[in-house]
């Protein structure tokens, strides 16, 4: 049976340098990404507001206890207070506007960005925080209408009409592949999602807006072939839900 770290090591030699591997621990436990963590893993990817954060405070306080361990026997504690501080956190789950201070704060990425209400709500709680926000715009390129994300219309609309928006940064583009076994679909899914980020690119002239975040456990591989810079992992690092 292949341990966590195996898994990890062959997505990572099959993976091309210029491809981020995000591994998805939505639904596993802590000690799953504490665990691909040891193994290597840097980059994990949360999709509910109130996990993601009982995730954070388990952290804050694994940090604290290994700290007063450090310094009940003398030792020093700067590195395990720093355990984990590399660690960059992408938010890719349908964000609603009342739970962004649970997340904004120690996010690196929000990938889901997917209507200008949302868009709009999180430069305003940059500006009042101080913080920029790097986004990624998700777009609808599947068949199944139960997908979030702007169309090809609404994302050419949004960027027409850019203005303000000075604490969010717009990194590029986000999508996901219609469930289902005909290659030639999902091909088609994601070459829509590269023309989108055709049109991202060419908005933001000059800014490093050339993210495609494209390709799951089932389908990176055509992703990847096709031009994506993240794959989004999960199933094949951690198993099925925890």
């Amino acid at each position: 049976m292949m341990t966590t770290k195996d898994i990890l090591n062959e997505l990572k030699m099959e993976l091309p340098a210029t491809v981020k591997l995000v591994a998805v621990s939505k639904f596993h436990p802590f000690e799953s990404i504490a665990e691909a963590y040891e193994a290597g893993q840097r980059v994990f990817a949360e999709s509910r507001p109130q996990e993601f954060l009982a995730k954070i405070k388990t952290l804050e306080a694994l940090r604290e206890d290994m700290v007063f361990r450090v310094e009940a026997g003398g030792g020093d504690a700067e590195a395990d207070r720093g355990y984990m501080s590399d660690v960059e956190w992408h938010f890719i789950g349908h964000l609603q506007t009342n739970k962004l201070k649970m997340v904004l704060p120690f996010v690196s990425l929000v990938q889901s960005v997917d209507s200008v209400r949302l868009l709009d709500a999180i430069d305003a709680w940059g500006r009042a925080n101080g913080k920029v926000i790097d986004v990624l715009l998700e777009c609808h390129v599947s068949a199944e209408d139960s997908k979030q994300g702007f169309s090809g219309v609404e994302l050419a609309e949004l960027l027409e009409g850019w203005h303000g928006r000075d604490f969010v940064r717009v990194r590029g583009v986000m999508g996901m592949a219609t469930f289902t076994d005909d290659e030639s679909v999902v091909r088609s899914d994601f070459a829509r999602l590269v023309a989108m980020s055709d049109m991202v690119r060419a908005a933001f002239p000059g800014h490093d807006s050339n993210e495609i975040s494209m390709g799951m456990s089932g389908d990176y591989r055509i992703a990847v072939e096709m031009g994506s810079t993240m794959v989004r992992i999960g199933s094949m690092i951690f198993g099925g839900r925890g």
